[in-house]
């Protein structure tokens, strides 16, 4: 077929008005399940410090009646432990007329540019919380930095050949990766269990996540289903029975795919001095400056309340 000719067509014409929606879509995620599901608390200096104490261990003690004592047992003093905050932030600079030319998907410019640092700042907190690196003091020419989950986990830890643990100023050593099995998590949730601990969920990537699901410890995916509503197919599987209680399977973007921690979230804390807020630079031209920042730091109440099985493969 052929058109007619000189019929006049949008390849000639002028003045077309384009068709832009005045929507952004950003898939980006924004999740952060380690910070949703542990405690906040606010700090009052660069290094915070707390202690951590533990029982003796059970015993026979059966005693004489009327008996004195002659000698007593010696007192165990607390541990007393510390941490610095890491400050981090994201900073933008726009051009005066950006507040002033329509633009699609959003009235203000540095509204939008605000929103949108601030949650990638809020993946950075994440992000190095769980990083593997040891706590620095930092200097005038050296980032102050926080330590990350990985380095803090000592006690209950299933690691792969050659792997050592972190301490409080160095990165964990990484060991040979090794398939995860059922086993490995078995071990470290009781192990945690004999230090007292309460494991509630275990953190990990996508593709150990996967792993776990074929596990023969993941609860049935069987519900009592309303005649009224219909069913839902869950294709994932979420709840992994332990012997020593149920524990969540929750993936994570933003941690180590190596590393799955098995956690009692009330053992830790994002410990705040500086809570995340926006500031107006100095204006030097025609063009607004400005700055998102936050200090923050990573608590862990006592470490043998938590697990790590590190070294995981990853594919």
């Amino acid at each position: 077929m052929a058109i007619v000719s000189n019929t006049f067509t949008r390849y000639s014409s002028v003045g077309i008005r384009e068709e832009l929606s005045n929507v952004i879509k950003n898939i980006s995620p924004e999740d952060t399940p380690f910070q949703s599901n542990i405690r906040s608390e606010s700090v009052s200096n660069t290094y915070f410090e707390f202690q951590t104490d533990e029982l003796s261990a059970a015993a026979a003690n059966a005693q004489l009646d009327g008996d004195d004592i002659a000698t007593f047992s010696a007192v165990t003093p607390s541990v007393r432990l510390g941490n610095y905050t890491q400050i981090m932030r994201k900073d933008f600079v726009l051009a005066d007329n950006l507040e002033i030319i329509n633009a699609a998907g959003r009235k203000s410019e540095i509204a939008y540019q605000l929103a949108k640092v601030g949650s990638e700042l809020k993946r950075d907190v994440e992000f190095n919380l769980l990083s593997n690196q040891g706590q620095n003091a930092g200097s005038t020419t050296v980032a102050r930095k926080t330590r990350g989950l990985p380095s803090w986990i000592s006690t209950n830890v299933s690691k792969g050949t050659g792997g050592a643990n972190g301490t409080a100023t160095t990165a964990r050593t990484d060991g040979t990766q090794r398939a995860m099995t059922e086993a490995m998590l078995k071990t470290v949730v009781q192990s945690m269990w004999n230090e007292g601990g309460k494991p509630k969920m275990v953190m990990v990537g996508p593709h150990v996540k996967t792993v776990i699901s074929g596990f023969s410890g993941i609860a049935e995916q069987r519900f009592n289903i309303d005649s009224v509503k219909p069913g839902v197919i869950i294709g994932a599987a979420d709840i992994y029975l332990s012997d020593f209680g149920s524990l969540t399977i929750v993936p994570n973007r933003f941690q180590r795919a190596r590393d799955a921690f098995v956690l009692d979230p009330d053992l830790c804390a994002v410990a705040t001095l500086r809570p995340m807020k926006q500031v107006k630079l100095a204006k030097t031209g025609d063009a607004e400056k400005r700055m998102v920042l936050c200090e923050v730091g990573l608590k862990v109440d006592q470490e043998a309340g938590l697990g790590l099985i590190a070294d995981l493969s990853t594919s």
